[in-house]
């Protein structure tokens, strides 16, 4: 069974998430500028709509994991390597900043996740669920997600193909979600945006803007694999 060395401590794989919950939004954004933006990791985004990519922004808490508890928060796209075919899609991570040391040395060096520290408060109890994140002294988002409806019946744990690309390396770690207490709705995002690079990125894709659409995760298990790399 395939283990990593991580701050002295053995990390056996797959690693495992047995608590977590979870928001996120989707916007469509300008396809051509998300393009630019992920071009260093050689990826090309999906268009669901013809010049329009999809971009998320999602916040974790992290109760009970093999790296111990911890916030983060992610910028992905919907992306596929060149020369796939329509059904290879996969998350491409494009940043993810946490809140403990740990799973940061973990998350690089294990699965390549371009992870850095950051200061990340939740608030997940009220009428609004929001994340206020900032990273090297500076403010990069305000993020407030409204509550949808309970979606009804039971869904069906989900496979994902997550893509990183650290240092030049590109690689693919399957990864298992398996939600449960999950809301939906169309829109339900307030969002301000601060002065960090991260935050000029999102503003050069459109946003503030409305989403597409948000969920909610109350209950959240998933598992990771070990990454491969992608030729």
């Amino acid at each position: 069974m395939a283990s990593h060395l991580i701050q002295g401590e053995r990390v056996t794989m797959p690693v495992e998430v047995r608590q977590a919950s979870a928001c996120s939004a989707m916007f469509l954004v300008p396809a051509r500028t998300a393009r630019s933006i992920i071009d260093y990791s050689g990826l090309d985004v999906v268009e669901p709509v013809p010049g329009r990519a999809v971009c998320s922004l999602a916040f974790v808490r992290y109760v009970d994991s093999d790296l111990g508890p911890y916030h983060e928060f992610a910028v992905a796209f919907l992306a596929r390597p060149p020369g796939a075919s329509k059904r290879e899609v996969g998350a491409f991570i494009h940043w993810l900043p946490v809140n403990q040391e740990f799973t940061l040395e973990a998350g690089r060096v294990i699965w390549g996740f371009p992870k850095e520290m950051a200061d990340i408060h939740l608030e997940l109890d009220g009428p609004d669920q929001r994340c206020v994140l900032s990273a090297g002294g500076q403010g990069v988002v305000d993020l407030r997600i409204g509550r949808g409806l309970p979606v009804p019946g039971r869904i069906a744990r989900t496979s994902v193909d997550a893509y990183t690309c650290l240092d030049g390396e590109l690689r693919r770690t399957p990864w298992i979600m398996r939600p449960g207490g999950v809301r939906s709705r169309p829109g339900g995002v307030r969002m301000e945006l601060g002065e960090h690079p991260i935050a000029e990125e999102l503003r050069r894709l459109g946003l503030p803007k409305a989403a597409l659409g948000t969920s909610s995760i109350g209950r959240l298990g998933m598992t990771f694999a070990d990454a491969e790399a992608v030729r």
